[in-house]
């Protein structure tokens, strides 16, 4: 039954453990209420109530509520709504933004499954999930008959998006993604990561109005602490790195070069303060490298791994922009590179010549798997440090070399902002992650600390 007569109160400041307002309207003789975690939120639903009201909508004296706000019933599933989310952001995310998405999506739909006869192995289903409902690639091979059983009983299976209005189903789905596939805790980083695409799904159902308010803010809920800066214990000082660089050159036989021929990859690292990826993807054309004095890297690609399942054109490596610029040709970083990263690269060039283009390539002259500098990093490792130092975490993997050459940037007194450009980073993060000491500073701060006290004695 439909009513005109509606009347329509202020907002409320309810005086409970939790604050709450509350909007109250009438309609006909029923009064109805209606409880909001923020004014601002009240202030909204006041805001439409009164819009239909002066547009002469009428409204029903069952939900008290017009035409125009009547609650919208989710009309299909978790996993169609999931199926579609991913097939909407495939075409503008990284391959490691879609293989995230994938991985979160994949457990979420695992999590929000009803218990049905014939359900798949847990591998079968997962492998249905992660290889092909939730990838868009047009390179996604055919789908073999078991994949095909196992979606079709997802679908079957699957429980309706409206469940996740109940913040009871909200926090037991938080906590099936912060969980391992063997029911050990995640990492922090991985279980804010998921959570991170979970509120983006939800957020997108929000806009299609599957829900009036994003189920995630219902709850009280939040991601695990992620310890952002660098353990001070993974940073070599600039005579490890030397050590560490010589030892890969006896990585693997001589007419082989395994190793030689990540040596300047790595300089690239440490003296200039590139990411991996950043690395693998330098061009011959983006090296100014003069005879004697500093030269200069433009930095226009990155080519992470990404494995060819999420990548548009098949291979392994994505091939994007710098992290957190745009991807146009023009956005470049210009990295300033002292005299001996020259030398290395000088000697690079002419010992292993360019492929495709890139400075750094396997022996194939395809592009450098991280898998493969991994190893030779790990063999240098051994040979250049102690076994104390090996079972450290001291440069434990590549990418600690760029932690090192951002500290000793910063502790040789480098301007901040400088540093930021240098690294491609903000100073927020750069100050946050990257000022720690170079292993071995504690012996000099303590030694200045015995000069002062012997000439106060």
């Amino acid at each position: 039954m439909k009513s005109f007569h509606v009347r329509i109160w202020g907002i409320r400041k309810r005086p409970t453990a939790k604050t709450s307002y509350e909007v109250r309207w009438k309609v006909g003789e029923e009064i109805f209420p209606a409880t909001f975690r923020t004014k601002g939120l009240a202030d909204a639903f006041r805001a439409k109530l009164l819009t239909a009201s002066k547009n002469g909508e009428p409204f029903d004296t069952v939900s008290g509520l017009p035409d125009s706000m009547a609650p919208v019933v989710a009309s299909g599933t978790w996993y169609d709504f999931a199926c579609a989310y991913a097939a909407l952001k495939w075409p503008f995310a990284a391959a490691n933004s879609r293989d995230s998405i994938s991985e979160t999506l994949t457990g979420a739909t695992l999590a929000l499954l009803e218990d049905r006869p014939g359900r798949p192995t847990p591998d079968t289903l997962r492998r249905a999930l992660r290889g092909w409902a939730f990838v868009a690639s047009e390179t996604r091979p055919e789908m073999p008959t078991d994949i095909a059983n196992a979606l079709h009983w997802v679908g079957k299976a699957s429980r309706p998006l409206v469940v996740l209005e109940e913040p009871a189903e909200v926090r037991a789905l938080l906590g099936a993604l912060a969980l391992k596939q063997s029911g050990r805790p995640a990492a922090a980083e991985t279980v804010r990561r998921k959570r991170s695409v979970l509120y983006g799904a939800l957020g997108h159902a929000v806009e299609l109005g599957e829900f009036s308010e994003h189920p995630i803010d219902k709850i009280k809920s939040s991601a695990p602490r992620v310890v952002k800066q660098v353990d001070r214990r993974v940073v070599v000082n600039p005579k490890q790195a030397r050590e560490l660089l010589t030892a890969l050159t006896y990585v693997g036989s001589f007419g082989r070069a395994r190793g030689r021929r990540l040596v300047a990859l790595f300089g690239c690292m440490y003296y200039g303060g590139l990411r991996p990826a950043e690395a693998v993807g330098l061009r011959a054309i983006d090296c100014k490298l003069p005879v004697t004095g500093w030269g200069v890297l433009s930095l226009r690609k990155t080519r992470p791994t990404a494995g060819k399942r999420w990548t548009d054109s098949g291979d392994v490596h994505d091939d994007r922009g710098l992290k957190n610029r745009p991807q146009e040709d023009a956005e470049v970083r210009e990295v300033p590179i002292p005299p001996v990263l020259v030398t290395m690269l000088r000697f690079h060039l002419a010992r292993f010549p360019v492929q495709d283009g890139r400075v750094f390539g396997n022996e194939r002259g395809g592009v450098l798997g991280s898998s493969t500098y991994s190893r030779a990093w790990e063999e240098a490792r051994r040979m250049a440090f102690t076994p104390a130092q090996v079972a450290s975490p001291l440069a434990g993997t590549p990418y600690d070399l760029r932690h090192a050459a951002l500290s000793s940037w910063l502790n040789a007194g480098m301007d901040p902002a400088e540093v930021a450009r240098r690294a491609g980073n903000s100073v927020e993060v750069l100050m946050s992650r990257y000022v720690k000491c170079l292993d071995g500073r504690d012996e000099i701060n303590n030694a200045k600390v015995d000069d002062l006290l012997r000439d106060t004695d």
